[in-house]
C-alpha cells in the first residue's frame, strides 16, 4: 500500500514513521510549511530519518497512492478538501482524521464527491503522542467499512461507526465539551484555591465528594495538558461550538472553554 500525507506536522509525522515500520511500501508527504525552507528543515530531517518521500505540491504527494490521509488543522480542513477534489483519482481513499464539526466533515465530504474518490471521515478519540497509530480512530462515511480493515492491517486502529458522515465527529465533539471542560475548570479552580491559600480544604471537599479521584493530581495533570495542546484543544472547542451553534443551541459555553483552553497555552491577547 501507498500512503500520502497532507500535513506533516506531530500527528503526520507519527503516523508515517510507524506506517512505515508496519509495512506500507511507500509513504509521502506534503506539508504548507515545506514552502519556507528554514521552518520546515526539521520536518525534513524528520522525513529523512524516516524514510518518508517529501512533496513540494499536495498533487505529487497523492499522485497514485491508495489513501491520502489529511492530518492538519480544524481550520484548514474545507480548504485541502476543496484542493484535493482537483487532484484526486475516482478509487483513492481520502481519510481526514482531523478535529472538525460534523457540519465541517460532512461539506468536505460533499467537496470531494465529484473527484470519484472516497472520503472517509475519522475522528480520533485521544492524543496520538503515546499510543501512535494504535490511538482509537471512529470512522464514519459509506466506505469506512471498506478501508478499515487495509489500515487496522498495518497496525491503525480505525473502528466504524456510521455510514453517514458527521455522527463520528459528534461522538468526539460531544466528548470533548465534557473533557475540555472539566480541564478548564479545573484550572481556574486551581488558580484561584492557590491564590487564597484554600487549597487544602477545596481539595479535601472534592476528594469526599468523589473519592474515586486524586483532585490535587489532576489539577496538576490536567493544567499541564493546557499548557502543552491548549491552542490546538482551543481549536477543537470552536468547533465544538460550531456543532452546538448548528443545532441551534447556545454555544457560550464551548467558547468560553476554548478561550481558557488558548490562554492555558499562553495564546497572546486573550
Amino acid at each position: 500500500m501507498k500512503i500520502a500525507l497532507i500535513g506533516y506536522g506531530e500527528v503526520g509525522q507519527i503516523f508515517a514513521r510507524e506506517l512505515l515500520g508496519n509495512g506500507v511500501s511507500e509513504m509521502r508527504a506534503y506539508d504548507i510549511l515545506f514552502a519556507d525552507a528554514a521552518r520546515s528543515e526539521s520536518q525534513r530531517a524528520t522525513a529523512r530519518r524516516d524514510g518518508v518521500r517529501l512533496a513540494e505540491t499536495a498533487r505529487a504527494a497523492a499522485a497514485g497512492v491508495d489513501v491520502v490521509i489529511s492530518a492538519v488543522t480544524a481550520a484548514s480542513v474545507k480548504d485541502v478538501a476543496a484542493e484535493a477534489a482537483t487532484y484526486l483519482a475516482a478509487g483513492q481513499y481520502f481519510l481526514d482524521v482531523n478535529s472538525a464539526s460534523p457540519g465541517t466533515k460532512t461539506e468536505a465530504a460533499k467537496m470531494i464527491a465529484p473527484s470519484g474518490a472516497h472520503y472517509v471521515e475519522g475522528a480520533v478519540m485521544a492524543p496520538v503522542p503515546g499510543p501512535g497509530i494504535k490511538v482509537q480512530i471512529l470512522g464514519g462515511g459509506p466506505k469506512a467499512e471498506e478501508l478499515a480493515p487495509s489500515l487496522n492491517a498495518l497496525g491503525m486502529n480505525i473502528r466504524p461507526v456510521a455510514v453517514e458522515y458527521g455522527r463520528a465527529s459528534a461522538m468526539k465533539l460531544c466528548r470533548s465539551i465534557m473533557i475540555k471542560g472539566i480541564e478548564a475548570l479545573i484550572v481556574d479552580c486551581a488558580k484561584a484555591a492557590k491564590e487564597w491559600n484554600v487549597e487544602d480544604e477545596v481539595f479535601g471537599s472534592l476528594d469526599a465528594s468523589y473519592p474515586s479521584i486524586d483532585w490535587r493530581k489532576l489539577s496538576v495533570d490536567m493544567a499541564g495538558r493546557v499548557r502543552q495542546h491548549g491552542v490546538r484543544r482551543g481549536a477543537e472547542m470552536r468547533e465544538a461550538a460550531m456543532m452546538v451553534e448548528d443545532l441551534g443551541m447556545n454555544n457560550e459555553l464551548e467558547q468560553a472553554v476554548a478561550g481558557a483552553q488558548e490562554r492555558g497555552a499562553g495564546k497572546a491577547g486573550l
